[in-house]
């Protein structure tokens, strides 16, 4: 018999797909902000909120706590700090949890504000973060998180209205062994609850203004007829009101690409998440036995849609065989291959040669998980077998420093080919990598999961080339590149970094714009 997705023995930091639950109500007041010293004020608000659990809905109690600037000037960021969001969840909430079998959960919140100005309205994400907290044995559950918030800036003159609005709690769970409780992770999805209006969350003046004749502020140095209003927001913050809307700075820290010296990897419109989505960089090397050297694979992000687990029983029911079935795509500037990379051999032992290649995606990329695990010792033993078929593309190459006219269509003949040990199954040409890994709980897994990452190794035998030079009354080098390069029996070894889960917000696992967080090192 079967059971779908199996509570097999995971690592804490494995990431399950989100089941999205959610709606709570609360009934508190909104605490209106104070003056607590010179220049600054604070806010302590309890919101009612509207979620949805296993149960049904339930009653629960947010307070988002934060200090903002008693005012600021047109242009001037204003940045909440000290921001804390407090969820208290019923008792039913934990009872839910608990059935799940679950004794921790570690909260990642997103709180969507809205800020408005002179009619126009903008949103930023305030995220939060905690360490896991236990399940209360009766009672309800409290989690406060705490984290640093985008800043807004007003240019114009006005009242800059901070508004709080969908909340968003991510539960990692976890048994008292520490492994994954369920699915390993819940998304409670909360809304504000309908309820009389009430006073936003704070209140920053912005600018000095004067009361002009009709007794509307006017901007300071602003002509005749100006509205002084904020201008359009540069990050992508929705814009109710056309270009009229506070400018909200990207999310703070968990570092860009860029700033992070990786290349973007990303879901967008061109390639959106569902639930199931992790992205992850991967690196390695692999020989180029012909050459006698080694080319350093380059940094390149691959996103996964991760599919369930499945569990056959052992006779006994003592454990079981699992099987897990993934696939995913290269990413590469809307592309499905890797970024340029560059490699440098003796060609014939002796002529420098410095070539320019790109590996591309053309087929589906997929990755096969088996293994079995025992429900007495806990113990699991997993081997997944990644499936890539991979054409090599020359795109510019340096023969003892002078350029070799390579053209456009310069490329392996066919897919990089590894021995195949179920061609039946999986026939064509394709690159084999595999990866396994033991885990005895309390401790963490050794070797490599497709959520957490590890080495993954192969052969590759690489096809002979085609379509290299020869155009425009070049000569053709082909058989130059095929000599050269072309042949069996060439190690690989990849390192892939730890995943991110884009629905489940872990900010050990994700920067603060859905990026793989964890960069790995290629390793030989």
């Amino acid at each position: 018999m079967k059971g779908h997705r199996a509570a097999a023995p995971r690592p804490s930091r494995v990431r399950a797909r989100g089941a999205v639950i959610g709606a709570f109500v609360v009934t508190a007041a909104l605490v209106p902000a104070t003056a607590t010293a010179a220049g600054t004020q604070e806010v302590d608000a309890a919101l009612p909120y509207v979620c949805t659990l296993p149960s049904g809905k339930q009653p629960a109690q947010v307070r988002i706590s934060a200090v903002f600037p008693e005012r600021a000037e047109p242009g001037e960021p204003v940045e909440p700090t000290g921001v804390t969001t407090a969820v208290e969840f019923p008792a039913e909430a934990v009872a839910d949890l608990t059935a799940l079998g679950a004794a921790t959960a570690r909260p990642a919140t997103r709180l969507t504000v809205g800020v408005a100005q002179d009619g126009a309205t903008a949103e930023a994400t305030w995220r939060g973060t905690a360490e896991p907290a236990p399940l209360p044995g009766s009672g309800p559950l409290a989690l406060t998180t705490t984290g640093d918030v985008p800043s807004v800036t007003g240019q114009g003159s006005g009242d800059l209205t901070f508004s709080a609005g969908s909340l968003a709690v991510d539960l990692a769970l976890a048994t008292a062994d520490g492994s994954a409780a369920g699915t390993g992770a819940l998304t409670v999805d909360c809304s504000p609850a309908a309820a009389a209006e009430r006073e936003p969350l704070a209140t920053v003046p912005v600018g000095t203004g004067t009361q002009d004749p009709g007794g509307t502020p006017a901007s300071p140095g602003a002509s005749p007829g100006s509205s002084g209003s904020p201008s359009a927001p540069q990050d992508g913050p929705e814009n109710r009101q056309g270009d009229r809307a506070p400018e909200v700075a990207p999310a703070p820290p968990g570092g860009t690409a860029a700033e992070r010296e990786a290349p973007p990897c990303r879901y967008d419109e061109a390639h959106p998440s569902t639930s199931a989505s992790l992205n992850a960089y991967v690196t390695g090397y692999t020989n180029v036995t012909k050459l006698k050297g080694a080319s350093l694979l380059p940094l390149s992000c691959v996103l996964i849609e991760q599919g369930p687990t499945d569990i056959e029983f052992f006779p006994d029911f003592t454990g079981g065989y699992l099987t897990q079935h993934s696939e995913g795509t290269l990413r590469h500037q809307g592309r499905a291959q890797t970024p340029p990379f560059e490699a440098t051999f003796l060609t014939f032992g002796f002529t420098p040669t410095k070539a320019t290649m790109v590996l591309e995606q053309t087929g589906p990329m997929t990755m096969d998980a088996r293994g079995e695990t025992s429900f007495i010792t806990s113990y699991t033993e997993l081997e997944t077998r990644v499936r890539i078929p991979l054409v090599l593309r020359v795109t510019a190459l340096e023969v003892n420093g002078v350029p070799l006219e390579v053209g456009s269509g310069c490329r392996t003949k066919g897919p990089l080919r590894s021995p195949e040990p179920e061609p039946e199954k999986f026939p064509g040409a394709h690159l084999l990598l595999t990866g396994s890994s033991t885990h005895q709980p309390p401790d963490q897994p050794v070797g490599y999961l497709l959520s957490s990452g590890g080495p993954l190794t192969g052969e590759a035998t690489i096809p002979a080339f085609t379509g290299c030079g020869g155009g425009g009354g070049g000569e053709n080098i082909d058989r130059l590149l095929t000599a050269s390069v072309s042949g069996p029996g060439n190690y690989v070894k990849q390192t892939q970094g730890q995943t991110c889960a884009v629905q489940v917000f872990n900010p050990d696992e994700c920067t603060e714009d859905l990026q793989p967080l964890k960069i790995p090192v290629a390793e030989r």
